[in-house]
């Protein structure tokens, strides 16, 4: 509850909508993190975090923490992206999951720019389609 709550301040705070050149980019990134969950190729999967993320997380612990608190992104039904916001070198993207199961979620992406013009993703937080934060 924390994090979504920090996450959505930060999405309010990205508050620009994201040029059509940022989103893509961002969603680039995004689908190849997800299409490598899908074939579980942990390097892949783990190339596209942030720093900040894999200085907490080594890989195997990356990839653990993926599939017991982030089924939905890891395994899915299906997976479209909604709306984008940008800002200071962060996007914030909305995509929405239907996972395994047939269950509806609602994530919430964020990519930091990175020194060498990378984009990395920094978070993700997810809720159930409707449910309150």
């Amino acid at each position: 509850m924390r994090a979504f709550l920090l996450l959505l301040a930060l999405l309010i705070g990205v508050s620009a909508p994201a040029r059509a050149d940022d989103v893509a980019a961002a969603q680039k990134v995004i689908r190849a993190q997800v299409e490598a969950f899908g074939r579980d190729d942990a390097a892949t999967a783990y190339s596209h975090a942030a720093p900040a993320i894999r200085e907490v997380f080594p890989q195997d612990v990356f990839m653990a923490m993926v599939r017991g608190s982030y089924a939905p992104v890891y395994r899915h039904k299906s997976f479209e992206f909604g709306e984008a916001r940008a800002a200071e070198g962060r996007i914030a993207q909305r995509a929405h999951i239907v996972d395994a199961e047939g269950v509806p979620w609602e994530a919430l992406y964020t990519l930091e720019l990175q020194p060498d013009g990378s984009l990395k993703i920094s978070g993700c937080t997810l809720l159930k389609a409707g449910q309150a934060a």
